[in-house]
């Protein structure tokens, strides 16, 4: 029943965000493509306003870390060394009769939980499979899947005009090897001193064959990550440091309610081959619990790989006592669309209003909120259309404003409710004899009249 319950939930959030411009199904004229979106209007500005938030938080706000924009593409020898050639894959297998794809440990997570599967190898999860006589999720047939192998995760790509002159180059999986093959670069000319921390924002792909959940895990996603490093043997401390300032900045700054977050510690068997540690801080979307940020420490696996791999000296120099290593790094990875559909999932919500209408609001914070103010004649009358137009003019300098005069006044509220609009402002008749608009709260729907010479300051205050 809370299954039936959750999914319903998602639902409903899929349907807000393509009925009111959050986010649109990928070429949808021409029939869609699987696991492809298209964020609209406001959810390009919720967009924007979490990239904001995180780069003021992660980098403008701390003296220790600077920003970096790598390529897309980079040298394919880059794959070979940070291991994702050989490494980066997932388990499938394949339905002989309809030719359906599937997961293997996904699968078997569905049948047996996620603890049941941890540690199992390939060929283990296999066994259980045929072992159980299993049938396909599509069509139903037992004893068709294919044997069980790694299929690697990267997209293939060619650079060149010429067919003879092409080189196969990769879409990068992950934004972290652009940091790690530029650490020389930014330490050398920004002149900064170990601990330090390089961070970027970016599109990454991979070719996931079970993209589900909505925008949850597409194959096409933009990565807010950050590498830290750090002197070897300090890792732990600053491990710890970074578990507590991202969680912060999921509670404090963007507002997200606790109960809906956790961490979870990974287990040894659960350990990517480079990490010595690793904590996901979870949220609780409307399909279950699932990894929103991932915080590892990742040694000095990468830096070590790149400087083997391309024969340049990546050592750090402490210029004090000459001291040279390969520094450590903490890195905490956030998937920008994970956490707009967070935080969309955590301002969602449907209200039985006292005059027994339903209302769907989304309670986004000031700082997320796509649009800050709804701005309203409340009637289309040649009188108040331009004391409304006055009132935009003064505010959308400052905050992103949205104009409205269509329709009866209650719709109006109802569709900047649905958007998340925290405050509406009303121009009515009484504007044109004092001078004072109505200004309604999205949460509490409590009005109050406010001057608009006192607006600017009004608001300066609530946001």
């Amino acid at each position: 029943m809370a299954q039936e319950k959750e999914e319903s939930q998602l639902k409903e959030i899929v349907a807000v965000c393509k009925r009111r411009g959050f986010v649109f199904p990928g070429s949808e004229i021409y029939g869609g493509l699987s696991n492809s979106f298209d964020y609209g209007p406001y959810g390009a500005e919720l967009l924007q306003n979490l990239r904001k938030l995180w780069w003021e938080y992660f980098v403008q706000r701390r003296e220790d870390v600077v920003g970096l924009d790598t390529s897309i593409l980079l040298h394919p020898k880059v794959w070979e060394a940070s291991g994702h050639v050989s490494n980066f894959s997932d388990p499938l297998m394949d339905c002989k009769s309809c030719k359906v794809r599937i997961r293997v440990d996904h699968f078997l997570e569905e049948k047996k939980g996620s603890a049941f599967i941890q540690g199992l190898t390939l060929k283990e999860m296999q066994k259980i499979i045929e072992e159980e006589n299993y049938p396909c999720p599509n069509c139903g047939a037992r004893g068709s899947f294919t044997e069980a192998r790694n299929f690697n995760l990267m997209f293939r790509t060619q650079q060149g005009a010429n067919e003879g002159g092409t080189i196969d180059l990769y879409l990068r999986p992950e934004t972290a090897q652009g940091i790690f093959i530029n650490f020389k670069n930014v330490y050398s000319t920004c002149r900064r001193k170990i601990p330090f921390g390089i961070a970027q924002i970016g599109k990454s792909f991979r070719n996931e064959i079970m993209a589900r959940q909505f925008v949850f895990r597409t194959r096409e996603f933009e990565q807010m990550e950050m590498e830290y490093f750090c002197e070897p043997g300090t890792q732990k401390e600053w491990f710890k440091h970074w578990v507590e300032y991202c969680m912060l900045f999921l509670t404090d700054v963007l507002g997200l309610k606790k109960e809906n977050l956790r961490i979870r510690e990974h287990t040894k068997e659960e350990l990517s081959f480079y990490s010595e540690a690793t904590s996901d801080i979870e949220y609780h979307f409307p399909f279950g619990w699932g990894e929103l940020w991932g915080i590892a420490s990742r040694t000095d696996y990468d830096l070590k790989q790149h400087e083997k791999f391309s024969g340049e000296d990546l050592k750090y120099v402490e210029q004090s006592n000459n001291k040279k290593y390969i520094p450590y790094v903490v890195e905490p990875a956030l998937g920008l669309n994970r956490l707009f559909l967070a935080v969309i999932s955590d301002a969602y919500g449907v209200e039985q209003l006292p005059d027994g209408e339903t209302r769907t609001v989304l309670r986004f914070s000031t700082k997320t909120a796509p649009v800050k103010m709804g701005i309203f004649p409340l009637m289309k009358k040649e009188e108040l259309v331009p004391k409304a137009r006055e009132v935009f003019s003064i505010l959308q300098t400052h905050w992103t404003c949205e104009y409205d005069d269509s329709g009866a006044i209650g719709k109006r509220y109802r569709r900047q409710d649905e958007i998340g609009t925290p405050f509406c402002i009303t121009i009515d008749y009484q504007t044109l004899s004092d001078n004072t608009v109505t200004v309604r709260e999205r949460d509490s729907m409590q009005q109050e009249r406010v001057l608009i010479g006192n607006l600017k300051s009004y608001f300066i205050e609530k946001f």
